[in-house]
């Protein structure tokens, strides 16, 4: 009877694992915004990319553990936690302020040569990007942009060690479907944000290598500052979706 009982739970295990593998196909044949040939451009393996990712989250948790221990209050005090309408406000300044380090700092690595070169080209070696390698990049950019970008936006915003949990886990949200490489229907991140994965589909192209800086919220530096490069979504013939750059007049 156990005999039984395991063959039958094998051929669930298995057919659910089809299922799973027929609908992550099914996902990127519809939504997808890049082609196969396109998807084949990436030169860094993905076990690499894991690595990598992994390297920068662990400097990033042992930078906020400093940060958190060095303004902690030793007086066993539990602080009072501010109200909806000042948190709203923490989360709109700390934005502003990661969208403004991060833009400035990621369009000079790009001028600057030496620095496109050694460190922010690796984080291009994803022609084409997908979800869990957004963060993947150079440790030094991973402390210059992300790191002392979120340490800035922690720091003058004011907001609190339970409100800043919040906040970069919605940042991190966000960086990972701007990187995903599909458009989803119903994605509520697309109604509040025109900073989304075909915005920075553009970016990572070649033709697109010079223009749409801005991450991860929106994309008002790009407009300021003549980076922004518009673009139309067009469906494929063969599935899924094409960011076409529009050429300005």
């Amino acid at each position: 009877m156990k005999q039984r009982t395991s063959r039958w739970e094998e051929e669930v295990e298995v057919e659910e694992v089809e299922e799973g593998e027929h609908l992550e196909e099914f996902i990127k044949a519809t939504h997808k915004i890049v082609s196969n040939e396109e998807a084949e451009k990436n030169i860094v393996s993905r076990s690499t990319v894991v690595k990598g990712v992994l390297l920068q989250q662990a400097v990033q948790v042992a930078v906020s553990l400093l940060l958190f221990t060095f303004i902690s209050d030793d007086s066993g005090v539990v602080p009072q936690q501010p109200s909806i309408l000042v948190i709203a406000t923490q989360f709109l300044v700390a934005m502003f302020v990661m969208d403004t380090w991060q833009y400035f700092m990621h369009r000079y690595m790009h001028i600057n040569r030496f620095l496109y070169k050694h460190i922010h080209s690796k984080h291009h070696t994803l022609i084409v990007p997908y979800a869990f390698g957004a963060l993947y990049n150079h440790p030094a950019e991973g402390l210059i942009l992300d790191t002392i970008g979120g340490v800035l936006s922690f720091l003058i915003s004011g907001m609190t060690p339970r409100t800043s949990i919040f906040f970069f886990s919605f940042a991190t949200i966000k960086t990972v479907d701007d990187h995903c490489g599909l458009w989803l229907p119903g994605n509520i991140l697309h109604l509040f944000f025109k900073n989304n994965s075909a915005y920075h589909d553009i970016h990572h192209q070649l033709f697109g290598n010079k223009y749409n800086f801005s991450q991860p919220f929106f994309i008002t530096w790009d407009k300021i500052l003549g980076t922004h490069m518009p673009f139309s979504l067009e469906k494929r013939k063969e599935g899924g979706f094409e960011a076409r750059p529009i050429k300005k007049d």
